[in-house]
């Protein structure tokens, strides 16, 4: 779990860096605040999600991503999260208990 009040995830390479210490330190999954990433992450134009969740993939490790996602009003991301949300490999969700529920 990333525990930090700054955003830690401005690009794709900040994820891999922190990736890489988890993979290191034996996790299979990674728990992040929606602080942490770069605001344009939550802007599917940009690029940012697709290109930083495919590391994911690639790496065949877990994200949970906690926040309240209710205040975006995009319906390109809100189908993004429920997608997500139900291939259960990149989950959003409100708190830890709920992210670790999806995940099982």
């Amino acid at each position: 779990m990333v525990e930090s009040e700054q955003t830690e995830f401005g690009s794709v390479q900040d994820m891999l860096d922190v990736m890489a210490g988890c993979t290191w330190d034996g996790a299979d999954t990674m728990v992040i605040s929606e602080h942490h990433l770069n605001p344009e992450f939550f802007n599917l134009k940009s690029g940012l999600a697709g290109e930083m969740l495919q590391k994911f993939s690639n790496y065949r490790m877990n994200l949970c991503i906690l926040g309240d996602f209710s205040k975006y009003e995009s319906n390109s991301l809100r189908d993004f999260i429920r997608e997500s949300n139900r291939s259960g490999h990149i989950v959003f969700a409100v708190n830890i208990e709920e992210a670790l529920q999806m995940l099982s």
